[in-house]
């Protein structure tokens, strides 16, 4: 457990590379077998070793199993990315090594196990594979027939012959060229130019050479907040340069114009969005990169899509609906030892919301994650066991835990409608979470109580 709490997180932020990412695979096949045991009844070790291997082969050997692991380890631990690599099962041999010591091993209370082993297992074991860099079209310029952009974080140029519809890349080349520029006018065409908005995904078009602009093409600020969420989670340097602002991490950068048959082309380049085109017959489309580091319109980030890039939104919904739980179970049954564990139920729940603030880079995200995740352990071993002393019947436990749920739905519902783009800025969506949480918690705290009644 300690390999595994010192790899995961430092060395693996220190030297990623295989060493530390196969010792991070045998610590944790040997670590969770006995984890699992602890949450299953009775003594289930043997069911707890299979169960672990089972997942760690669905996770290494399907796309869908690490995408599924890397959304539960979200809601856990902030932002995380679970690779499948299926040379990752040459460590499945261990968990015989987990059988063995379990085997082996000296009895020890249920009780001590869980207090002392399950904190520190739950911790070490939420550390992942650190994200690797994405790509981001730094600048777009034109090259003879071709227009061309640059592709930060995998050294490559991006080339088209067809006016942007299709991309080839290329090896970079280190000739002084694709600086890029922010205005261009259509050659032969002095009074049609057209502008980036600094700090926006927004391109302005003029007919009269500049003196009037007008609105070309835009992301609005609110779906852009959704693509920093989906592609930048965390600042991200897409120009290189000293002071940049992380605020923005997607945005329009530079622009290209180009003169086809029938008309002429705009090319934008988006840093990590990838690059926007406009065709000869004036319509704009969004152009994203796909796994092979290539541009195509199927690869773009949908702007709209429900459920989306919500995951800090739904743990903090879940805290709050165990905190409501808590507190309906107190004003059940208002006793000194009930009131002492809803105050560290709630307090917990609220130093767990730390969680999502640990998803960023740096050693004070890692100390709030590791708080956020002891205060999580401590709001459920408290609510386990308060739910247990408060002695309730089967009606006021249903009212409490109603409570409870109805608040967490409340508050996450506001979050699941701004994602499919109603309501379009994400501080109208707080608003109306904290507003509807509010209420729906009060109503559950009234009905809890008048079922004591």
């Amino acid at each position: 457990m300690i390999v595994l709490l010192v790899n995961d997180h430092l060395l693996k932020q220190a030297w990623p590379g295989f060493v530390t990412g196969k010792l991070s695979d045998v610590a944790g096949l040997l670590v969770a077998p006995p984890l699992l045991a602890l949450l299953l009844r009775r003594r289930a070790d043997a069911a707890a070793v299979l169960l672990t291997g089972a997942l760690f082969a669905a996770v290494k050997t399907t796309e869908t199993g690490a995408e599924a692991a890397s959304q539960a380890w979200s809601l856990v631990a902030g932002h995380s990315r679970v690779l499948a690599d299926p040379t990752d099962l040459l460590a499945l041999p261990v968990l015989a090594l987990a059988w063995w010591i379990r085997c082996h091993a000296h009895e020890v209370p249920t009780r001590t196990r869980t207090l002392i082993a399950l904190p520190l297992a739950v911790l070490a074991v939420t550390a992942t594979s650190a994200v690797p860099s994405v790509p981001a079209s730094r600048a777009v310029w034109i090259e003879g027939m071709a227009i061309v952009t640059k592709v930060k974080g995998r050294d490559i140029d991006l080339l088209s012959l067809d006016g942007g519809a299709t991309w080839t890349p290329r090896p970079t080349r280190p000739d002084g060229r694709g600086a890029g520029q922010s205005a261009a006018c259509v050659h032969g065409q002095g009074q049609r130019c057209y502008r980036i908005v600094k700090g926006l995904m927004k391109v302005e078009e003029s007919d009269d050479g500049g003196r009037t602009w007008r609105p070309s093409w835009e992301v609005p600020p609110g779906r852009v907040h959704l693509l920093e969420r989906a592609l930048a989670p965390e600042p991200y340097d897409i120009l290189g340069r000293a002071g940049y602002d992380p605020v923005r991490p997607i945005a329009s950068v530079t622009l290209a114009v180009q003169q086809r048959p029938g008309g002429h082309v705009v090319v934008v380049a988006n840093g990590l969005d990838g690059v926007a085109v406009r065709n000869t017959a004036g319509a704009w489309r969004r152009l994203g990169f796909g796994k092979s580091d290539n541009l195509s319109e199927a690869d773009a980030t949908p702007l709209r899509r429900l459920a989306s890039q919500v995951g800090d939104e739904n743990a903090v919904a879940v805290l709050a609906g165990l905190g409501v739980f808590a507190l309906a179970l107190g004003v059940s049954r208002p006793r000194r030892s009930v009131a002492i564990a809803v105050a560290i139920t709630v307090v917990s729940c609220a130093c767990a919301t730390m969680l999502p603030l640990g998803a960023g880079a740096g050693s004070g995200a890692l100390v709030t994650g590791v708080l956020g995740i002891l205060a999580l352990i401590l709001a459920l071993i408290t609510l386990l066991g308060l739910a247990g002393v408060a002695g309730l019947k089967a009606r006021e436990l249903t009212a409490a835990f109603g409570a409870g749920v109805f608040t967490a739905l409340a508050v996450a519902l506001p979050f699941h409608g701004w994602s499919a783009g109603w309501p379009e800025d994400h501080g109208t969506a707080l608003g109306l979470s904290v507003v509807l949480g509010l209420a729906t918690a009060a109503t559950g705290l009234v009905a809890a109580r008048r079922t004591t009644t």
